[in-house]
């Protein structure tokens, strides 16, 4: 019985994996940002530090919503990491080259990777410890994701809280660093 058990937990790993050595093609990311709220109460011991106070906030074209795009600076178990929206963790792929402004994570592995979207860079709201340089680049689905240091960022699907990093152990992804 515990191989069946430890075979059927292996299996959406195996499927994600598969998922992200796909490449090419459009996809159905979302191209707003999700609303803003406070980090989840229940993170474990990894920090997920707020944005810096004096952030404004942007009106979404389609929902007339208002948010907030926070990127920050956190820590854990895995190392020191960026954390987005929820504090939740951000991270970079590594057949994503830093100088090519270009994602190769747009089919397939979206699902399990969706990326850090912005309508503007002015809606991103670094902390002080997000020292590197935040940018812009075009999806091939047309949204635009927030790259830093060149790197595309991504979240995991699996993280569910603040201060979750299950995708650091996935091959070719770590969390990104600040």
């Amino acid at each position: 019985m515990r191989r069946s058990t430890v075979a059927a937990a292996a299996l959406p790993l195996i499927l994600i994996l598969a998922a992200c050595s796909s490449g090419g093609g459009a996809t159905t990311a979302p191209t707003t940002p999700p609303a803003a709220s406070a980090p989840a109460a229940s993170a474990p011991a990894a920090s997920a530090p707020e944005a810096s106070s004096g952030a404004g906030a942007s009106a979404s074209a389609e929902t007339g919503e208002t948010y907030e795009l926070k990127i920050a600076a956190g820590s854990g178990s895995v190392t020191n990491y960026l954390t987005g929206e929820d504090g939740k963790t951000l991270y970079v792929f590594a057949n994503d080259s830093a100088n090519s402004g270009k994602s190769t994570c747009n089919t397939g592995c979206v699902d399990s990777w969706p990326p850090f979207t912005a309508e503007s860079l002015d809606e991103v709201k670094p902390d002080s410890g997000v020292t590197g340089k935040l940018a812009l680049i075009t999806r091939d689905d047309g949204a635009m994701q927030v790259s830093y240091n060149g790197k595309p960022l991504y979240y995991f699907a699996a993280d569910k809280a603040a201060g979750d990093t299950n995708g650091a152990s996935i091959p070719k992804w770590s969390v990104a660093k600040p």
